[in-house]
């Protein structure tokens, strides 16, 4: 025999014992073994057990999809360090984000192609009978490892497209002033007897467009001769203020231009809510470029999909029962009360917590509504938002109406991230930091300083930390000689007596006698018409902290 013929049958005989592409004439163990190994191969290198045992031609095409793919996730990871704005503007963009879903779609079919291929591959005949229940087990798992994730990550990708197209809208990315983005937030009712919401809630969020620092002024519902900006169609109205009586409260401006002023707003989608906006911005002296309108019957949702929220409450808060005389606003017994001290709240007694005024002002309500937004700021990270990403972007349709550009949600992410664990500045147009009177008199030339100050001390290199409280004091506020500015005499006097911070104040769990506070007594005080002694037991409800 020549060399060359021993030669190729060397070759034959190797080829047919080769047990990777030949298992029928090897032992059992190694088939049991080659059997994980081609799944481990398939699940990790698509592509490569196709390569090494079976068609190599459709291995070499799947190997080139996955190293595309591998490429396309190293360029996602630089952008997660690089440039995060544009990676979460990519993917909340709605053509963009089409694209990605069909792209993993395609790749969760794909790969799926792959393991049922690798099974051929592994011919399940050749195993033992005990051992064929084991690989088939093994081969679905990490079928449901790879393409059921891909998938699960195309619908989650789809969700939150359609939640974005039906919250934001499509318009232009708005501009900072003066280096800062002011988005008013705006809770409130949408009740049949009502046409819009009337928001009972009025706050606006001040980021510094660099650092992501953050200020919180809160504007009580009850502001009047509300100041509209200079742009607004509203000004010619009332060039004044909104001053017509009693009923002129700012929060009464959506209900009014809803009802009566629309045609000043051609093209605007919320009237009400654009108006309103103006209002702020001209009260406060500055410009508030977008709104965020909650719901507040459907807020309890969206913390439900949360998981909750936690804060430490400073004293009980009532869950009002039903009035039973409008014109002193007193209510009904109570339907529950939330104590003092650590709270874990569902959504339910979180709206309550947020909305109760019994007992109290309407600015021990501010604070608690100030603490909620906190509590769900801080304790909506990556995690959460993760794992309850569709029950609360499902939520989020039924709860949120914005005028944010959808465009702008990246950059907007990437801000909220450099927020996030930095101290949060506030200011109340109302106690603690002005007397309850101001809102009914107020004199807007004050409230333009004492809003420049907030900002103006965020913006500075040298400012330091503002406290962590609830409600940032006016003497922290003061010019640089260290005296808070004086109010005019019909403007109400600004209180310079500092706030409690989450770190120092106690919650209020007892009476001044050491007998502890429980809900059967303050029901008890309630049955006997005595609210005197429950005000005095629930005066701290409005300190609060989140966790």
């Amino acid at each position: 025999m020549s060399n060359t013929q021993l030669h190729t049958d060397e070759q034959q005989g190797g080829v047919l014992t080769d047990p990777v592409r030949h298992p029928g004439s090897a032992a059992s163990p190694v088939r049991t073994k080659r059997a994980f190994v081609l799944i481990l191969l398939t699940l990790f290198v698509p592509g490569s057990a196709q390569i090494v045992a079976g068609d190599r031609r459709l291995g070499r095409r799947a190997l080139r999809v996955t190293l595309a793919a591998w490429a396309l996730i190293v360029l996602m990871l630089v952008l997660v360090a690089t440039n995060r704005s544009l990676l979460i503007g990519i993917v909340t963009n709605e053509f963009t984000s089409l694209i990605l879903i069909l792209i993993l779609v395609a790749f969760a079919v794909g790969w799926a192609i792959l393991f049922i291929n690798t099974l051929r591959l592994i011919r399940p005949v050749l195993l033992e009978p005990r051992i064929r229940p084991v690989v088939g087990a093994a081969l679905v798992l990490a079928m449901v490892l790879s393409s059921g994730s891909l998938g699960y990550a195309a619908y989650l990708l789809n969700v939150g497209r359609n939640a974005i197209g039906s919250i934001f809208a499509s318009g232009p990315a708005i501009e900072p002033s003066e280096g800062r983005y002011n988005f008013l937030m705006m809770g409130g009712d949408a009740g049949a007897d009502r046409t819009g919401r009337r928001p009972d809630s009025l706050s606006v969020i001040s980021v510094d467009a660099e650092t992501g620092k953050t200020a919180i002024i809160s504007i009580p519902r009850n502001l009047q001769n509300a100041q509209f900006s200079e742009d607004s169609p509203m000004r010619k109205i009332y060039p004044d203020g909104y001053d017509c009586g009693n009923e002129c409260l700012i929060n009464a401006i959506n209900t009014e231009v809803t009802n009566e002023h629309q045609d000043l707003y051609p093209g605007v989608a919320d009237p009400g809510a654009q108006a309103t906006l103006e209002a702020v911005s001209g009260s406060l002296g500055i410009k508030v470029q977008a709104y965020v309108l909650v719901d507040m019957e459907g807020f309890s949702k969206l913390i439900d999909a949360m998981g909750g929220i936690r804060i430490k409450a400073g004293g009980w808060v009532p869950m009002s029962g039903p009035m039973v005389d409008e014109a002193n606003g007193i209510h009904g017994m109570p339907e529950g009360w939330i104590p003092a001290g650590e709270q874990h709240l569902d959504g339910y007694h979180a709206l309550w917590y947020g909305r109760s005024r019994e007992f109290v002002d309407d600015y021990s309500r501010i604070q608690r509504q100030q603490c909620v937004q906190q509590a769900m700021l801080k304790q909506l990270d990556p995690a959460t938002l993760l794992s309850k990403f569709q029950d609360i972007a499902e939520a989020g349709t039924k709860v949120v109406d914005s005028n944010i550009s959808a465009s702008q949600l990246g950059s907007f992410v990437d801000l909220a991230v450099k927020a996030k664990g930095q101290d949060v500045a506030r200011l109340t147009i109302g106690p603690p930091d002005f007397d309850a009177s101001f809102s009914t008199v107020p004199d807007f030339g004050i409230i333009h300083d004492k809003v420049r100050q907030l900002l103006g001390s965020q913006a500075s290199p040298s400012a330091g930390a503002l406290d962590d409280a609830m409600v940032e004091p006016l003497a922290r506020l003061a010019p640089s000689g260290g005296q808070p500015l004086a109010a005019g005499p019909a403007a109400g006097v600004p209180l310079t007596q500092p706030a409690p911070s989450p770190s120092d104040f106690t919650p209020v769990t007892t009476t001044p006698d050491g007998q502890p506070i429980t809900a059967e007594m303050l029901n008890e005080f309630k049955r006997l018409g005595d609210e005197q002694s429950i005000r005095e037991l629930v005066a701290t409800n409005g300190q609060c902290a989140p966790l």
